[in-house]
């Protein structure tokens, strides 16, 4: 995922995401297929959307902690039995944003 580059649609100067759960999901997908897929269900008629691509790693390590709540990274949400969650926890991202931060771990 860190490597990857991940298409993620835009409104405006902000990029698409949504709170689930207590966590704001940011929204990547793999290709313009699956971004596709994404827009027909979240937006109506055949308005554009406008998307950067950006690398994984810039979403987890600058953009998520910019947010100032708990927020991870939702990839293909739309792709059936192909979504991915990368959630705000250590390892994904920085440790200073991680909801299990400073958790003893067994």
């Amino acid at each position: 995922m860190r490597r990857s580059v991940l298409l993620v649609p835009m409104s405006g100067d902000c990029l698409w995401s949504a709170r689930v759960g207590g966590v704001r999901w940011v929204h990547g997908f793999t290709d313009e297929t699956a971004l596709a897929r994404f827009v027909r269900h979240h937006v109506p008629g055949d308005q554009p959307v406008e998307y950067a691509a950006l690398l994984g790693a810039r979403i987890v390590d600058e953009i998520v902690p910019a947010l100032g709540e708990p927020a991870g990274l939702a990839v293909d949400v739309a792709t059936e039995d192909g979504a991915m969650f990368f959630p705000p926890v250590v390892g994904i991202v920085p440790e200073a944003v991680a909801v299990d931060a400073g958790e003893v771990r067994a």
